[in-house]
């Protein structure tokens, strides 16, 4: 194995450990993912633009500092999604109108990363304006899944979950409107989280108080994204949604966990269709859970309308954070979009007033349901990585889907509530592709909800990362 290789294997809390001790330099990092990545990119196009002049740069200064005040991840390389601007980086949103847009600033969340360390390198892959669960589009074409190069990684934050999983990357930052992190991670079997709305400072942005999207961390394991999340984390006033940051950090919180009262679960939320094999999968890890001591309960909160009412909301936001492109370049959009643009400029009063009412209810109930249950646990997709040329899932054990966003239907509580959620790794298919199970909290309860997830991990096990590319996937054992 050669140097490169043997960190490129470790996890992030291993490497910003030997960062710490300045066993590795922040630029002998670089290199070891230079060498990955021409080796191995260009099978799964995960990080299409790259960036290491800059990230030299920022490496060679942070090493002038004394390792005390090179924060957190003391020059830990991280790529950013590409909806997410870096200053003076290629800029696309996957969208051929910005082709070439170079941003003139960097996110708040990417200012937070920076100042903590973070060394950016690389722009992952995203759908075109982060819309729909496969990562696609016409200015870098495919993402394709290291498990299996036939298949999707989901989206929209696949191009992180990909780098991840194929050892391009120790920590990924990505986003989630409707399970934009938590489906990617598990397509790819790494873990993503979606955290509370105002956790993470984003912007600045055209709807500073639309909680439906928020910035979020990936890695390959639970310590590792507990990590990320301590750098991640914080108030900022130009973000009015922002509240400040633990006093105490997540991931040393995690390691005092405390053993939850009840865990619900549910194979498909009351409301969703799920492949039979991604459900069988789920419900054994519910059992291992269950067998090592743990109180698991066939239970969730009643929610009604959940599909319509994060359909409607998302076709409102992105009217009007889209629509105004729309009329000067309707032929760059993909037709799903431009359907669920449509959509929103056709909404009426009662329509959008009816839709903040029901998403009320479903925070009450969400909210309530957690009297009586510490976490819940559903399959965090409804089912494993589909073809790369499938566009989305039109159907699911015999149901078709009305929209191309529907079959992700078991992410939305989640957002809809404003509750913390996870997934992580469980299990297999027969044809050895990952499958995920979502961890949701109550609200703002991401302290808890990591330390249960980090118990949870090492009840069922962790996915060995990295892999290498496989062309045809390998049978599940």
């Amino acid at each position: 194995m050669s140097d490169s290789l043997e960190f490129i294997n470790k996890t992030a809390v291993e490497v910003v450990s030997l960062l710490r001790k300045e066993e590795i330099s922040p630029s002998d990092l670089l290199l070891c993912l230079q060498d990955r990545i021409d080796s191995i990119d260009h099978q799964v196009n995960a990080l299409p633009t790259l960036c290491f002049e800059r990230a030299f740069e920022r490496a060679n200064g942070l090493e002038k500092k004394p390792i005390e005040e090179r924060g957190i991840l003391a020059g830990l390389p991280i790529p950013i999604k590409d909806l997410t601007p870096v200053e003076g980086i290629l800029f696309t949103s996957g969208s051929t109108i910005f082709k070439d847009r170079i941003a003139s600033y960097s996110d708040m969340s990417v200012e937070r990363i920076e100042a903590e360390g973070g060394i950016v390198y690389a722009k992952s892959n995203t759908p075109e304006f982060g819309a729909g669960g496969n990562t696609f589009n016409n200015v870098f074409g495919n993402t394709l899944n290291p498990w299996d190069l036939r298949m999707s990684t989901a989206g929209s934050s696949g191009g992180a979950a990909a780098a991840l999983a194929s050892g391009m990357a120790w920590l990924a930052h990505g986003s989630d409107m409707g399970g934009s992190l938590r489906n990617p991670a598990s397509f790819c079997g790494v873990v993503g989280m979606r955290p509370s709305p105002g956790r993470i400072a984003q912007g600045p942005g055209l709807l500073p108080f639309n909680s439906l999207g928020v910035q979020g961390p990936m890695a390959r394991n639970v310590a590792d994204l507990e990590l990320f999340f301590d750098v991640m984390t914080g108030e900022d006033y130009r973000d009015p949604l922002s509240f400040p940051k633990s006093e105490i950090s997540f991931l040393e919180t995690a390691k005092s966990s405390q053993k939850p009262a009840k865990i619900a679960f549910s194979a498909d939320f009351g409301f969703m269709t799920v492949d039979p094999e991604v459900t069988e999968i789920c419900r054994k890890a519910a059992k291992k859970i269950q067998n090592f001591g743990l109180i698991v309960e066939d239970s969730c909160p009643k929610l009604d309308n959940v599909i319509e009412t994060f359909w409607t909301l998302r076709s409102h936001s992105f009217a009007m954070t889209m629509g105004p492109l729309v009329k000067d370049f309707r032929n760059h959009f993909k037709p799903e979009l431009l359907d669920n643009i449509a959509v929103g400029y056709d909404l009426s009063v009662d329509q959008l007033g009816n839709a903040e009412t029901q998403r009320g209810k479903i925070y009450k109930t969400m909210y309530d349901f957690y009297e009586d249950y510490d976490l819940l646990l559903v399959p965090s997709t409804i089912v494993p990585a589909f073809p790369i040329e499938q566009r989305f899932v039109e159907k699911c054990n015999g149901k078709k889907f009305n929209t191309y966003v529907d079959w992700m239907g078991i992410t939305f509580p989640a957002t809809l509530a404003g509750c913390p959620a996870l997934s992580i790794p469980v299990g297999f298919t027969k044809k050895g592709l990952p499958v995920g199970l979502q961890l949701i909290g109550r609200q703002k309860s991401e302290a808890k909800l990591l330390s249960l997830a980090q118990m949870i991990e090492d009840i069922v096990g962790k996915n060995n990362l990295p892999i290498d590319p496989r062309p045809k996937g390998f049978p599940s054992t």
